[in-house]
């Protein structure tokens, strides 16, 4: 009975948590969460909606904190074909902006363009303020330019977003939206023809939009005089499981040690069968406040969410995320910490302090980590989900496939999901058997591409997309499609890769240990950033002498390839 009265304690605490919204914004990257990134994407919309928590853009994304205006920079548009591949096609605007403010009006004047890639444009206006756009245009006397993608932020030319009206939103008519800008874009309040075919462009893009800044090269090379392509995932994967275990490997070896061997221990008891296995299952769970949660797949993919904000890590401290290093922190806090446990010290509960072991009375042992674990779950995961919406099932479960029906313009965790099912995958699992891993086994290709498809499996039935009348998404993502323009060998002149050396994307990048090495020349740059995670390079400060000795370096290095690339520029 005592027994009883710990874990209750527990799970009431667990509980308490749960319906009480926190304040501050949960930390994930919800387009690595798969499945259940669109739950916590659907959890703080409804938050906002209803003025619960404040929203804003999440610490884990790699996006600067856009929270003050731009009022030099005003929004322009640019109609471009929704099928850039039919005669009789309807039209859209596609968003931009513009900086002029280093612009010295002469032939051969470049052009910076910052692809905004799968967010709105408004996220990379910091970049065309004091960021890359802002450095190359001062120091070459050119034009910084962010150009919306297609389908994102406002530049949206549908109605609503089933199957059908998706069926647009690809790589071909990506590309061709930027050939055609490039290509025929006025810029207001500038008389010179500033078109790629009478002045250089300098195209730049970081992840999604760093593969789409090296495909520009190969694909437009009479437009794009120049790319910089930084974190570009040029090599598009089924499995992505080596994203994590980049974060194994960079992370602090303590909080990587008790991740392994934590989630050894959970996998352990979830593998357990019978009416024991089931009692203990249900114990772990509750502790982890998700005790309704009824698929094993689901609380694991839960438990992986505080993993993501290593995306985050910046080293500008007003852009970037120390959430990763918190959640360390928590997984190595001592006993003193769970109040509830040292009330019950010797009578219920034992504790090994060498071995960081609590033990119950009825033989369930865990390590003190996932204690810790369970209760930063909690705390900064579970408590976004109101017990009055249905509890953790309703909030964490991705096995209802009526979840994924919404197709309202609203409902833009569609978008990059489309994009995920048809032509790029990158579907986080767990290593092959044998390796050491942070996230469980449990996370298999199967449960990390359902979302594309019903939970039956039944390949041909599609979840969130079911087919339309003019299109229907692949049984699996047609990844040819983007390894075709190189792949990890994708190359040119005038082609530059940056990467970070701990980026967990960089498996997918022309830095990965699967590619070939490459020299490093001012023709090709290939360089990477010591330490650096997410396209590190993108941001700057107005100060340039207040950033990182490496982040100093990789500017100069940048400036310095594109003034000598411009040398070879023939006006004609």
């Amino acid at each position: 009975m005592v027994q009883l009265n710990i874990i209750s304690t527990l799970l009431l605490s667990a509980l308490l948590v749960q319906t009480t919204f926190a304040a501050a914004p949960v930390d994930y990257d919800w387009r690595v969460l798969g499945a259940q990134g669109i739950n916590f994407w659907k959890l703080d919309k409804s938050a906002a909606a209803s003025s619960r928590i404040a929203s804003g853009a999440h610490d884990s994304q790699q996006v600067p904190l856009n929270t003050r205006p731009y009022p030099e920079f005003s929004a322009h548009w640019f109609s471009q074909p929704l099928d850039h591949f039919s005669k009789s096609s309807e039209t859209f605007g596609q968003r931009y902006w513009i900086n002029t403010r280093h612009y010295k009006p002469r032939p051969g004047a470049p052009v910076i363009v910052i692809d905004g890639g799968e967010t709105s444009g408004e996220d990379r206006l910091p970049f065309l303020d004091t960021g890359i756009a802002d450095i190359v245009a001062k120091a070459t006397g050119g034009i910084g330019v962010v150009l919306e993608h297609r389908y994102y932020g406002d530049s949206i030319g549908v109605q609503n977003l089933t199957t059908d009206s998706l069926r647009f939103l690809n790589n071909d008519q990506s590309a061709a939206d930027s050939a055609n800008f490039m290509a025929h874009v006025e810029f207001s309040g500038i008389k010179e023809n500033m078109t790629a075919l009478n002045t250089p462009w300098i195209y730049y893009g970081g992840s999604y939009a760093g593969a789409r800044a090296a495909h520009m090269k190969v694909l437009y090379p009479e437009l794009v005089f120049g790319a910089i392509a930084s974190s570009a995932v040029t090599h598009a994967a089924m499995e992505n499981w080596e994203y994590m275990e980049i974060i194994r490997q960079a992370a602090d070896p303590k909080c990587s040690a008790h991740l392994e061997n934590a989630v050894g221990t959970i996998d352990g008891i979830l593998a357990q069968e019978g009416p024991i296995g089931i009692v203990m299952k249900n114990r772990l769970k509750g502790l982890f406040g998700v005790a309704e949660l009824e698929h094993d797949e689901d609380f694991v993919s839960l438990l992986t969410s505080p993993l993501s904000a290593w995306q985050g890590k910046n080293w500008d401290p007003a852009v970037g995320s120390t959430k990763f290093e918190e959640f360390c922190e928590a997984l190595n806090k001592s006993i003193f910490s769970h109040p509830e446990i040292m009330a019950a010290m010797n009578e219920t509960v034992m504790y090994d302090h060498e071995t960081r072991m609590v033990s119950f009375s009825d033989g369930l042992s865990l390590d003190l980590a996932i204690i810790n674990y369970a209760k930063y779950v909690r705390e900064k995961y579970v408590s976004r989900c109101p017990v009055d919406e249905g509890g953790s099932a309703q909030c964490f479960g991705t096995f209802d496939d009526t979840a994924y029906s919404g197709t309202s313009l609203d409902d833009t965790w569609r978008l990059w999901l489309f994009q995920v099912c048809t032509e790029w995958a990158y579907f986080f699992d767990a290593p092959p058997p044998g390796l050491p891993r942070i996230v469980s086994s449990l996370l298999t290709l199967e449960y990390a591409s359902m979302t594309c498809r019903q939970a039956s499996g039944a390949f041909h039935d599609l979840k969130a997309f079911p087919p339309g009348k003019y299109f229907t998404v692949p049984p699996m993502p047609n990844i040819t499609v983007v390894n075709s323009l190189g792949d990890f060998d994708i190359a040119a002149d005038r082609l530059a890769f940056i990467d970070g050396e701990v980026d967990p994307w960089r498996p997918c990048t022309p830095h990965s240990d699967y590619a070939k090495d490459r020299p490093d020349t001012i023709a090709r740059p290939f360089k990477v950033i010591p330490g650096g995670v997410h396209h590190w390079d993108e941001n700057g400060l107005r100060r340039r002498q207040d950033e990182p000795p490496e982040i100093q370096k990789i500017h100069a290095e940048i400036v310095e390839f594109v003034v000598e690339w411009l040398k070879d520029w023939k006006s004609e």
